[in-house]
């Protein structure tokens, strides 16, 4: 699959690409697995030597031998043997004295599974070489809760040294437009529809599903129920590593989250657990879950919800774990059929998402949100508010268009309108139809 979106990120990393010729530059690059920060870094970094190196659970000794070996062959320097990765990082920080050149250590986090010292160390030999150094650092991670350790806690020996940080997002929707028009330019709004649902925009999801030519909802949920299918076991295996001996409790609750118990009672209910403590590890550290709140209400307000924010993980859960006994027996023809099953259902709040996401991207709007009221009725689908032009969007979102009032729409919406009076209001409705 050719190479799509990112031109910002593109740009921006090429200007400091262009800068560490006069001033060492230390950017952070975090994003979930299979986002495409790798692939983003090898097309964006082009003009000056180029050192990849993949930071594996590995002896400090190994890792050691095969950087050497990498940066040997890149750069042309024979650095000597090193056991200690402090001493061969201080040797490459002097090599960058005289050459300008990009060193991209990937899986940063790593380094602390062959020594934990690793990172003071680093700290130390950066500062004393940093002035008068001209070397492209790049430290990329995908475990999300130990890359905001790394770099967000002020105990550790990393944090304020990076000159710059990016979060790699998935695929925008029209981006994600794009993609399937130039493989599919047939392509139904469920097509669509379902390439978001089970993806969510991340690169490598994306690339599975079209190198396989599964370009139409029906090959897309063939694909990913086949065996020996890419799909069945990534959830688990991205997310082991992040919740490490409470992994049972998470995953509890990602699938109560999923199965539409949104709120800590419902959580409960479901799973028999406490589940506070978790949901703020869960929205805070891990990042996989978002805390919602109804437009108007206020930051300390009760009427809370919580939701799973990766469109991949929340069908996971919904579906691939939820019958992890079919799975396990090898029955995916069952799994594929209660998804057919509930698509109707379940698509419709992934359309909502969609909707939501879109209206983000447009760059019209600084909030947009959802409503509904403290008895949790009322509910509206779409809030997208523009507070400088005083200009507000209240949608309600449906698969089928005959489903939409907007008379009962406006009638929901009494309470928004009169914190809103002189404004130009639209009231929207929004349907499959309007997916293209």
């Amino acid at each position: 699959m050719k190479f799509y979106d990112s031109a910002a990120e593109i740009s921006a990393l090429r200007r400091i690409e262009k800068n560490s010729a006069e001033y060492a530059q230390m950017t952070v690059i975090t994003g979930r697995r299979r986002i495409g920060k790798t692939t983003l870094i090898k097309e964006a970094f082009t003009k000056i030597p180029f050192v990849y190196f993949f930071v594996g659970k590995k002896s400090e000794n190994l890792l050691c031998n095969e950087l050497r070996e990498i940066v040997c062959e890149t750069l042309g320097e024979d650095l000597g043997d090193f056991s200690s990765f402090a001493r061969l990082f201080s040797v490459i920080m002097s090599v960058s004295k005289r050459k300008n050149f990009t060193l991209v250590l990937d899986e940063f986090q790593n380094f602390r599974y062959a020594n934990n010292a690793i990172l003071s160390e680093m700290q130390d030999i950066w500062d004393s070489n940093k002035d008068i150094s001209h070397i492209n650092l790049v430290l990329c991670g995908s475990i999300y809760s130990k890359m905001k350790e790394i770099f967000d806690d002020k105990d550790e020996p990393l944090y304020g040294r990076c000159t710059a940080r990016f979060s790699i997002r998935p695929f925008s929707t029209a981006t994600l437009k794009e993609i399937l028009g130039d493989f599919n330019p047939e392509y139904t709004p469920d097509d669509l529809l379902c390439l978001y649902m089970i993806t969510g925009g991340v690169a490598k999801y994306v690339e599975q599903l079209m190198s396989q030519g599964a370009f139409t909802k029906d090959d897309m949920i063939d694909c990913t129920f086949e065996l020996g299918s890419y799909f069945i076991d990534e959830a688990r295996e991205m997310l082991s590593d992040e919740f490490g001996r409470d992994y049972g409790n998470y995953f509890s609750i990602l699938a109560a989250l999923a199965s539409g118990n949104t709120t800590r009672g419902e959580i409960k209910s479901y799973t028999g657990i406490e589940a506070g403590g978790f949901l703020d590890n869960l929205e805070k550290d891990f990042g996989i879950i978002e805390k919602k709140r109804p437009y108007l209400s206020g930051p300390n307000s009760k009427k809370v919800r919580y939701g799973i924010s990766d469109n991949f993980l929340d069908f996971w859960f919904r579906f691939i774990y939820k019958y992890r006994s079919a799975i396990e027996i090898q029955n995916l023809k069952y799994v594929r059929n209660k998804v057919l099953a509930d698509y109707e259902t379940y698509s419709g709040l992934v359309l909502e998402r969609y909707f939501r996401q879109q209206y983000k991207e447009k760059g019209l709007y600084n909030i947009v949100s959802s409503y509904w009221d403290k008895d949790g009725k009322d509910e509206i689908d779409l809030v997208a508010v523009n507070e400088a032009e005083h200009k507000i969007v209240i949608g309600e979102i449906k698969r089928n268009p005959d489903r939409i009032d907007l008379r009962i729409l406006k009638e929901k919406s009494t309470k928004i309108l009169d914190r809103h009076k002189g404004w130009s209001v639209i009231f929207a409705g929004l349907s499959m139809e309007d997916i293209n």
